[in-house]
């Protein structure tokens, strides 16, 4: 029997996505975005989710580009800082020392420490009420080499922040359970009843 627990702890986990962007004046800035995800295979896009009221939604829609930067657990500390000021305040990469790199594809800095960031530019938004729903198409993803198996990113290595809503807490994702796409395969062949 399932228990009801209400729609705000919607998913578990999910990555931890410090938007950075150059706010009017071209100073580098970053947030920490819980509500953020895939969007798009073809072409390849991220979403993410911001309230108007944040200092980012400004930048987003002056600038029309983003950076996804993806932290580890080493960067915990910085990332969770990210989250809980303002760039209207604070210089928040002179508070945390970390280094705001300018994208060569985008209007937008990455982090140079943390081991993944995604380029984006917006193509799409979306009024959804107390958020704007910004769909960046990727035009690059840069990973750090010590994360790379094969040329694939390996996430473990890289212990790759997700966030847990409902424990407000931070994790690294766990042993591999199964492959994907292959799990399942015995039910291809089976009758149904």
């Amino acid at each position: 029997m399932k228990t009801s627990i209400g729609p705000r702890e919607i998913i578990f986990p999910s990555p931890v996505f410090i938007v950075a962007t150059y706010d009017g004046e071209g100073r580098p800035n970053a947030a920490n975005l819980a509500w953020a995800g895939v969007a798009s295979s073809d072409p390849p896009a991220l979403s993410i989710a911001v309230r108007p009221s944040r200092y980012t939604w400004e930048a987003l829609m002056n600038r029309k580009a983003f950076t996804v930067n993806l932290p580890d657990a080493e960067h915990v500390a910085q990332a969770d800082y990210f989250g809980i000021v303002s760039g209207r305040d604070v210089d928040k990469f002179a508070a945390t020392g970390l280094t705001a790199v300018r994208s060569c594809l985008v209007d937008a800095p990455y982090i140079e420490e943390f081991p993944v960031s995604y380029e984006c530019i917006v193509t799409h938004t979306l009024d959804l009420g107390a958020h704007t729903l910004f769909i960046g198409e990727v035009k690059d993803v840069r990973v750090c080499e010590s994360m790379l198996a094969a040329g694939k990113p390996d996430w473990n290595a890289g212990k790759i922040l997700t966030f847990d809503s409902a424990a407000r807490a931070y994790r690294t994702p766990g042993e591999v359970v199964d492959k994907a796409f292959e799990a399942g395969l015995p039910y291809m062949n089976r009758k149904e009843n």
